[in-house]
């Protein structure tokens, strides 16, 4: 198998192949690729996105990341906000930054990419802390998260049209094993120490 290398990636250019992946990752369906295009393309018009590809030797995406700054006014902040309150913790919602997404294809996994991908931009971020979604089960997902450092803030959230609850979760910056002194790791070192 390739090496994976992890650095920046023009997610306007690349969106079908990043929302492929995504697919592959996620079980999404094609009418929910052409909605989430359209969800990823209004996010980079966004101040502070952030996006990184996980890509082989041959240019070849297995994966990708991206995020940005929370506002309360986004829509997933209006959703999650209530959910957030009830738990006494929408302080989160506060000087965070948002990871958006984070998708490894199946074969790829294992191998420390999804670790370099969310150190890699959580780590140059201003924010004091980072928060995001995740499905609301025991999954490898979740664990992999709590390995970062994230903790559940509320849970189970409802996403209107999600067949299924999520999870909340936060986690102070820079996440844990993000490298020694160094905020965010080295993205682009091939790693193969996590499982995601």
């Amino acid at each position: 198998m390739d090496d994976v290398l992890v650095g920046p990636l023009d997610l306007a250019e690349r969106v079908d192949e990043a929302l492929a992946v995504q697919a592959l990752a996620f079980g999404l369906n094609d009418e929910e690729i052409a909605v989430r295009t359209q969800i990823v393309l209004r996010h980079l018009t966004q101040p502070g996105v952030r996006a990184l590809g996980a890509t082989t030797e041959s240019g070849r995406l297995v994966g990708f990341g991206y995020g940005m700054p929370n506002d309360r006014a986004h829509w997933w902040s209006t959703v999650v906000e209530p959910y957030l309150r009830r738990a006494g913790t929408a302080d989160w919602l506060d000087d965070s930054f948002v990871v958006v997404e984070l998708h490894v294809l199946p074969a790829h996994q294992g191998r420390g990419v999804g670790r370099r991908l969310i150190t890699g931009l959580t780590g140059p971020v201003p924010q004091p802390r980072s928060i995001l979604s995740a499905l609301d089960l025991d999954s490898p997902a979740r664990r992999f998260y709590r390995g970062l450092g994230y903790v559940d803030l509320a849970h189970p959230v409802h996403f209107p049209g999600a067949p299924v609850p999520y999870t909340v979760m936060g986690a102070p910056l820079p996440l844990r094993g993000a490298g020694a002194g160094q905020r965010g790791g080295s993205p682009g070192r091939p790693d193969r120490g996590t499982r995601f």
